[in-house]
This record gives C-alpha cells, sequence and structure tokens, in this order.
C-alpha cells in the first residue's frame, strides 16, 4: 500500500510541474543555507584542531585579562610550575608559532612553524604519519635537539612525499635538522585558521632567534593547552590552576605585575585562533539560516494550501470511495516528504560548492591563514534530518486541513466550497503575515550588518591606505647580525626613496588592520595600577618617516629620525588613547614608559588609529624606533604617486641590489591587507545579505501566490459584484487591500520580533544601534513596496474578468 503511495504522489507531483519545482527549489535555498553554515562550525568550532581526537577535554589557558588579541601568557618556568604541579590535567602542553625559513640553496623558502615542548604530540593524541615525533625528554626540551617534524602537506609539496624522509637533514634559519617524523594528513598545529609546516623543540629559541627566554619568569612567550582529565570540568581546572598561580605570583612578585587570574576555554571558542571570532560570529549566521528555513517552510505550506483547494473534489470522491482521513493524511506527507528530500538533495548539491567558500573571503595576508572547511558525514545526516523535519513542519497542518473536507457538500456544489475555501482561511493569511514578519526580521539584521561595516569603513582609521605598497622579508634566514641589518634596512630605504614614482617609504614590524601589530605590557611613569589590572598596550616598531609614508598626524613632539639609533636614548611615541587612559589631561612628552623591559622616554604624540579590526576603538599605542628595536622581519610600506603595484618591480629590484637571494613575501596594497580587519564582518554582510535577498524574494512569492489564487477562487464572486456596478478599480483596490492589509501585520508583527532579537547583534555592530529607525524604516518600505507589486498583477487580472463569462463559466 505504501508503494502505492508512493507512486500515486510521483504521479500528482509531476502533474504540476510548477508547484513541484518552487516548493523544492524553496526549501532548497533554506536547508542549504543551513548545511552550509553547518559545514563551517562543523570544520572549526566542533573539529578546532584538524587530525586531533577528543578536543572536547581539551582547553587553552589564558593568564590576564581576556581578549580576542592576547599575547602569549606563560613564561617557561611558569609552564613548567603549573605543568609538573596541576592534578587536574593529564597533560599541558606550551609551543609558541612563528615564521622560519627552509634555507640552503638558492632562495630561503618561509614558512610557519611552531617551538613546541617534548609532550605536544602526545598530549594531542597525534601519532605521525611516518617516522616518530620529538623526543619526551625534558633534558632535550631545554637543551634543544636539532630535530623537526614536517607538516604531511610539507612533505609532500617539498620533498615529493620522500618514503625515506626520516633521518635526512635540511635547515632552517641557516642551521641543520634531522627530519625525524612527518604530522597526520590534515594536522595543522593547535590553533584554528592558521597553518603550521613544521613543529621543532622550544629549545631551538636561539637558533631561532638567537637568544633563549628560559629562566626569565617575566617573559611571556609560551601558550598553553591542557587536558582534562576524565570527569573533570574546566571550573575545577580554573580553580586549581589559580591557587598554583597565586603560589607562583607570591613567590615572584616581581615579575608578576598586573593580572595573574588564569582563565580557560574550550577550543571551539579558544582566544588563540580564529574561533575566537568565528564563535562569535558563526551561530549568528546559523540563527538567521534557521529564520530563513522557517521562512521557507511558511511559503511552501502557503503553496501547499492553496494547492489543496484545487485538490478539493479528489479528497471529496476518495472520501466517498471508503479512503480513511488518515490514508489521505500519510498520502500528502508522503508527497510532502518527496518534495523536501529532494530539496534536500539539491540543497547538498549546493553546499558541496558552499561549504568551501569560506576561504574565499580570506585576504592576502601575512599570516599563513587556513580555513579548511568540508561536507562531510555529520553534515550529511543533519541536513537529511532537517529534510525531514521541514516536510513535517510545512506538510502536517495544510495535509490535516485538506483531509478534513465534507465530501456530500464538497460534490454538490463545488464551486461555492471552493470559492471560500481559501478566502475564508485564517492559516494562509497568518502564514503570509508570519512570512513578512521573518522577511522584515532578516532584512533589518542584513540592513544592520550593511550599516555598520559601511559605518566601519566611512570611519577615519588615522591613516591613509591608498596609494601604498607592502611587502614583507625577512633577514634572520639570511644571516644578518643586529648590525648588519639595521644598515641593511637603512640603505633599503634609501634606495627605494629615490625611485621614480615614490613619494615615500618606511619599514615597520606590522601593518594596520592585518592582525599584524603586537601587544606588551607596559607602565607609565606616575601611573598606579588597580589591584590586578592588566596593564597593556599595542606595539609597533617603525623606522623614521613612518608618520609621513602613513599619513598619520603628529599632533605634538617630534616624530622618529635617524639619530634614533641603538647608541642613542631609547625614545617612544604615544597615541592620544594611551594618554586618556594613563595620562589624562597631562604633558606627557618628556614622561617615560616601560615596554615591556624596556625604558623608553615619550618624545612624540600621535593621532588615535585603527590597527586591529575596524570595528574596535582606537586602543593605546606605542611606536619604538626600529633602529633601536631591530626586528629581522619587517613590512617595506611604499606610498606611491600613482598605482602602487606598478612599482613592485622597481622595488623588488632594489632589494635584489643588495642581496640578490632576499625573498619579498605577501606583495599587496595596503587596501588589500587591511581587509582582514573587517574580514568577519564582510562574512556578516554577505550571508546576511543573501539570506535577506532570498527572504524578500520568498516574500513576494508567499504574497503573490496567496493572493492569485484566492482571486481566482473568487472569479464568480467578482462576477456578480461588477454585474451589480462595482467598477474594475474597486475589484482592483479590493484585490490589492487584501494583500496589503496582510503585509503591514505582517510589519508591525516583524518589526515588534526584529527589535526584541536584534539587542543580540550589539557587540556585532558599529555605529548604527541593534534598534536604527533608518534601517527598520527603510526595510518596511521596501517590503511594502514589493508587496505592491506582488498584489498588482493578481489585482490587475482580477479587475479584467469579464462578468458574463464569469458568471456563465461558474
Amino acid at each position: 500500500m505504501l508503494s502505492q503511495d508512493l507512486v500515486y504522489a510521483l504521479r500528482q507531483l509531476r502533474k504540476s510541474p510548477g508547484f513541484t519545482l518552487t516548493a523544492v527549489m524553496t526549501l532548497a535555498l533554506g536547508i542549504g543555507a543551513n548545511s552550509t553554515i553547518a559545514s563551517w562550525i562543523r570544520s572549526t568550532l566542533f573539529d578546532p584542531i584538524p587530525g586531533v581526537a577528543h578536543t572536547s577535554q581539551m582547553i587553552s589557558l589564558m593568564r590576564g585579562d581576556r581578549s580576542e588579541h592576547p599575547t602569549p601568557p606563560f613564561s617557561y618556568r611558569d609552564y613548567v610550575d603549573l605543568r609538573d604541579s596541576t592534578k587536574t590535567l593529564s597533560g599541558v602542553l606550551a609551543y609558541h608559532d612563528d615564521y622560519m625559513a627552509i634555507t640552503g640553496g638558492g632562495k630561503p623558502e618561509r614558512i610557519y612553524g611552531a617551538l613546541t615542548s617534548a609532550n605536544y604530540f602526545e598530549v594531542l593524541g597525534v601519532r605521525p604519519a611516518l617516522g616518530r615525533t620529538l623526543l619526551h625528554s625534558g633534558d632535550n626540551e631545554r637543551a634543544g635537539a636539532a630535530e623537526a617534524v614536517l607538516s604531511y602537506d610539507l612533505w609532500q609539496n617539498r620533498y615529493g612525499g620522500d618514503p625515506s624522509i626520516a633521518g635526512k637533514s635540511i635547515d632552517i634559519n641557516l642551521h641543520t635538522y634531522t627530519v625525524v617524523g612527518v604530522a597526520p594528513k590534515g594536522f595543522q598545529g593547535c590553533k584554528t585558521g592558521l597553518r603550521a609546516d613544521i613543529w621543532i623543540p622550544l629549545g631551538m629559541t636561539q637558533q631561532v632567534w638567537g637568544w633563549s627566554p628560559w629562566e626569565d619568569r617575566g617573559i611571556s612567550w609560551l601558550q598553553l593547552l591542557g587536558a582534562m582529565r576524565p570527569g573533570v570540568d574546566h571550573r575545577q581546572v580554573e580553580s586549581e590552576l589559580n591557587v598554583l598561580m597565586q603560589g607562583i605570583v607570591d613567590r615572584y612578585p616581581a615579575t608578576h605585575l598586573g593580572a595573574n587570574r588564569i582563565s580557560t576555554d574550550p577550543l571551539w571558542r579558544s582566544p588563540f585562533g580564529a574561533n575566537v571570532y568565528l564563535a562569535g560570529t558563526l551561530p549568528i549566521l546559523l540563527a538567521l539560516a534557521a529564520v530563513l528555513l522557517l521562512l521557507a517552510c511558511a511559503n511552501v505550506a502557503n503553496l501547499l494550501l492553496v494547492r489543496s483547494v484545487s485538490r478539493r473534489r479528489e479528497f471529496a470522491i476518495r472520501l466517498s470511495m471508503g479512503a480513511s482521513r488518515w490514508r489521505l493524511v500519510r498520502q500528502l506527507m508522503i508527497e510532502n516528504v518527496i518534495v523536501a528530500l529532494t530539496g534536500g538533495a539539491v540543497a547538498l548539491v549546493i553546499t558541496f560548492w558552499t561549504a568551501k567558500s569560506l576561504s574565499a573571503f580570506l585576504p592576502t595576508s601575512t599570516l599563513p591563514l587556513s580555513l579548511n572547511s568540508s561536507l562531510d558525514g555529520s553534515v550529511l545526516a543533519a541536513t537529511l534530518l532537517v529534510s525531514v523535519l521541514t516536510a513535517l513542519v510545512s506538510g502536517v497542518v495544510p495535509a490535516l486541513r485538506a483531509s478534513a473536507v465534507a465530501p456530500m457538500s464538497v460534490l454538490k456544489d463545488e464551486a461555492l466550497n471552493t470559492s471560500g475555501g481559501l478566502q475564508k482561511s485564517r492559516l494562509a493569511g497568518g502564514l503570509v503575515i508570519a512570512q513578512v514578519a521573518l522577511s522584515l526580521l532578516l532584512l533589518a539584521c542584513a540592513g544592520l550588518f550593511v550599516r555598520s561595516l559601511n559605518n566601519a569603513q566611512k570611519a577615519d582609521p588615522g591613516f591613509d591606505p591608498n596609494n601604498v605598497l607592502v611587502a614583507t622579508f625577512d633577514l634572520s634566514p639570511m644571516g644578518y647580525s643586529d648590525a648588519a641589518g639595521v644598515e641593511f634596512e637603512r640603505q633599503l630605504l634609501e634606495r627605494v626613496r629615490q625611485l621614480p614614482g615614490v613619494q615615500s617609504a618606511t619599514l615597520a614590524d606590522f601593518s594596520p588592520l592585518s592582525f599584524s601589530i603586537h601587544s606588551d605590557g607596559v607602565m607609565p611613569e606616575g601611573y598606579v595600577p588597580q589591584l590586578h589590572e592588566s596593564v597593556e598596550a599595542d606595539r609597533g616598531s617603525v623606522s623614521p618617516g613612518y608618520l609621513q609614508a602613513l599619513r598619520t598626524p603628529l599632533l605634538s613632539g617630534r616624530e622618529f629620525t635617524n639619530q634614533d639609533n641603538a647608541a642613542a636614548a631609547p625614545v617612544a611615541m604615544v597615541n592620544q588613547a594611551l594618554i586618556h587612559r594613563y595620562w589624562p589631561g597631562q604633558q606627557v612628552i618628556g614622561k617615560h614608559i616601560v615596554v615591556g623591559h624596556g625604558h623608553y622616554t615619550v618624545v612624540g604624540v600621535v593621532a588615535n588609529g585603527k590597527y586591529r579590526r575596524l570595528t574596535y576603538e582606537p586602543a593605546p599605542l606605542v611606536l619604538l624606533p626600529l633602529m633601536q628595536r631591530y626586528q629581522s622581519e619587517a613590512i617595506l610600506q611604499v606610498r606611491a604617486s600613482g598605482d602602487p603595484l606598478a612599482l613592485t618591480s622597481a622595488v623588488e629590484g632594489a632589494v635584489a641590489s643588495l642581496n640578490p637571494n632576499l625573498p619579498l613575501f605577501n606583495i599587496s596594497t595596503m587596501r588589500e591587507s587591511m581587509q582582514m580587519g573587517s574580514l568577519f564582518e564582510r562574512i556578516a554582510v554577505v550571508f546576511a545579505g543573501c539570506f535577506g535577498l532570498l527572504a524578500l524574494v520568498l516574500a513576494v512569492v508567499g504574497i503573490y501566490g496567496v493572493v492569485a489564487y484566492t482571486t481566482r477562487q473568487r472569479t464568480h464572486e467578482i462576477g456578480i459584484r461588477m454585474a451589480l456596478g462595482a467598477s474594475k478599480g474597486d475589484v482592483f483596490r479590493q484585490v490589492v487591500g487584501q494583500g496589503l492589509r496582510l503585509t503591514l501585520a505582517g510589519l508591525a508583527a516583524g518589526i515588534v520580533v526584529s527589535l526584541f532579537l536584534t539587542r543580540f547583534l550589539r557587540g556585532m555592530l558599529f555605529g548604527v544601534g541593534a534598534s536604527d529607525w533608518l534601517t527598520f524604516s527603510t526595510v518596511a518600505i521596501v517590503l511594502l513596496c514589493v508587496a505592491m507589486v506582488a498584489c498588482f498583477i493578481p489585482a490587475r487580472r482580477a479587475a479584467s474578468v469579464n462578468p458574463m463569462q464569469a458568471l456563465r463559466a461558474e
């Protein structure tokens, strides 16, 4: 019997191709939106460290004030004390990620790697695909055995998947290492969104950086991950670690000034990596996708209602011949399930493409960004489940409603009952109101995100990013000493500034709004921090001419000069935000400030700028002379009189004239590189905007479908009214009025719901309130206009009815 119902359902759907196609595509869009966002969440939040099982038992450890961009919070000595004393964690690993270079023969190949504790792979539970991992020995951890584990991709791409790679030697930053193993495929380190290609022992800091921070508890350079013991939750871990940390602070107070409280996070929202941002963005997008799916269900439910009117005679005949009401409901639900599963299948096809689109948002960056989203079995199962639930949500009520017919009444006077069926249906009108309300919610969210991003992009960032070329180089793999590196950078600036088309040039260890600026602990002269207050500021090292090249206003004092070198007294420039927080109302020129472990004299005050994200308020900033604080890795920033990319060859030539083997990385315009500063806002805008447009289309289809079908069923009534003297204008206004009344009711409901729900977006908005009247009024007007357009064609058709033909046809 079920097979008969299935065959009959397929026949009925084939007889109504317009309905079938509309319903399938409507559900496909709603389900596809959810499966796309779900695939992203599965690949990032639920699988934060690809290649590592049981990440739910792992937590990241943070010391000090919580932040979306924390610096590594632990020293090595503090890490050892916590690791050896904890009872709630079965293991604690430490790592520090940084750029390295594979050297030896030609230009170095720049890679991103990590210096790791000896138990790194053991705590993660990662087994090598080839060879072994780093030796598990405390002595080796500090002694620094020159061994390395390669990522699977590096092994394949650079070494051709050589099965005998274990035991061979490679050069990293001009030092020889022995390859001891290859990490499993997919494993890319401990940070979501950042791809590491090589892992070496912590003890190799001298070879990588030229110095070792082992014994200094005042140097925080390590990030920690812990594995919780079975039956232990993160609150117990926090409680124990804070007792241990307080003991360390009591024993070493001079190196633990400021906030020292330890907090823990599950890896899906770890502050280290992309998840700290994705954990706030993706759930909002999933909620919007769920609203879109509800809207699609309402749309399909309305289509089913209007379709059931034309099948009333069919249902009456089947009931008269002995079919039960349950048999009719089952028949209709089978049709609904077929439509929903077909929509789910189309949604999966869409998701196979859109699941990988997350990485398409990544701009040019100095960071090794990697957001690998994919479609796996869990997403497939979830899509199947959502498809079945969609069939139930959209189909049960219409099926029950359609099967509740009086056979004799329908067969005696089909026309009368048909014309009244939908007109009197409050359910159809209620569904239209729900569609309009949900559409307004989605459009309002999209409008708020668009206005927020627009405000952020229009806001003065504190510098001029136009016509600026940026390019990164790293001298450490080339064996430069500090003195030789400073001289190289000085000569490079001289040569670049002399190139035709160059207005100014500078060097810095960061580029604005590209997630490359650093932060450091500071202690301004005369400032008394509160108990456990974290006294930090953004910190950048720049060469003379930085303010001129970026056109950042100097408010008082002076800029750095060539005389601010290693032999001169250490100096610094600070911004207004730092003065407002630490020295309000004071004259700051000549004051002293401690940055990290260095003491500096303030010689200049610069205007506020945005260096991390466009939506952030300006943060305290300290600028230090690059010539006094040498950095082997620097970003060349060149202001051009025209197209900055036209200078690429000339700049590369200037570098080659000093060192032909020194490569430039990440060559782009500053406009392109600063797209990182609005990455997550752009993701929200694109998808909320797409959802809003789809909602608008579904609202149009819903309003048009109901008004058109009710008008068609009222043809007999309209003929009578016109025969009795009603004008075409009266009929036109009546039909349009019917649609507008439903629309206005939906707008009223939508505004109330939206005002309540958009409050949860406040933390994601910049320069616009969650109840912005301009956004809400614009969206309401757009929906009202669209509703009028949707009602126009049915109204025009109704007004053109010939009374005699209508009465004769009935």
